[in-house]
């Protein structure tokens, strides 16, 4: 029987294999994003070339410069694309501090997630590369800044500000009442942890320790009588 011609509308049109070159891209993409990060958390940017970047990646050292023009672009990507902890942060924050019904008890809840966001050793290590390389990278640095522990911060105020308004909290100043808060419970363990590089993680019991004393403190600062 002769073939009809819709036979021929079914061939291939060549560009069936677009969508896995893009896939295979974007894989080789993350394979080399994943090298780097590795790379540059252990070796630091001057300790890290692209040589390496491409050997731990497996590919080849033209395949990293087709996915990244220079070590520089790739280094600030790697910064500022690592904003997962806060974005993850950010709906728990605004929703443990919308309507509490036990503002200290939530308060607490919050210092506790705010701890357990920060306190973690890979946000720890970003943290102390960034700021190792600020004086090489002060705009990556600022930038950086005000897109993790600020943004955390000027939310915080926000909802510090709408509970003020509801007469549950006094404030004269909601952004200096936020710093307030995240000083009282993450200063002791993310300064230790910016000194003590391979030091021992605080254990759970002490990070409970310091978020209900950090609230307590924060609460006697700004909480009504």
């Amino acid at each position: 029987m002769a073939r009809t011609g819709n036979a021929t509308s079914r061939r291939p049109t060549g560009t069936s294999g677009q969508p896995r070159k893009r896939a295979g891209r974007l894989q080789s993409a993350g394979v080399i994003r994943e090298a780097a990060t590795a790379l540059f958390l252990r070796n630091g940017y001057l300790g890290t070339s692209m040589d390496e970047i491409a050997a731990l990646a497996g590919v080849s050292k033209q395949t990293v410069y087709t996915h990244f023009a220079d070590k520089e672009r790739l280094f600030t990507e790697l910064v500022l694309g690592n904003t997962r902890p806060v974005d993850e942060f950010i709906p728990v924050l605004t929703h443990l501090l919308q309507d509490p019904d036990d503002l200290e008890e939530n308060l607490r809840e919050l210092a506790r997630r705010y701890l357990g966001s920060v306190i973690q050793p890979p946000v720890l290590q970003l943290r102390r590369l960034v700021i190792g390389e600020a004086g090489r990278f002060p705009e990556l640095a600022r930038t950086y800044y005000e897109r993790v522990p600020e943004r955390v911060v000027a939310t915080l105020a926000t909802s510090l500000q709408h509970l003020a308004e509801r007469g549950l909290l006094r404030l004269d100043d909601s952004l200096l009442a936020a710093r307030h808060f995240a000083a009282l419970v993450l200063w002791i363990p993310l300064d230790r942890a910016m000194f003590v590089a391979n030091g021992e993680p605080p254990a759970a019991a002490e990070l409970e320790r310091l978020a209900g004393a950090g609230v307590r403190v924060f609460l006697a600062a700004y909480g009504q009588a």
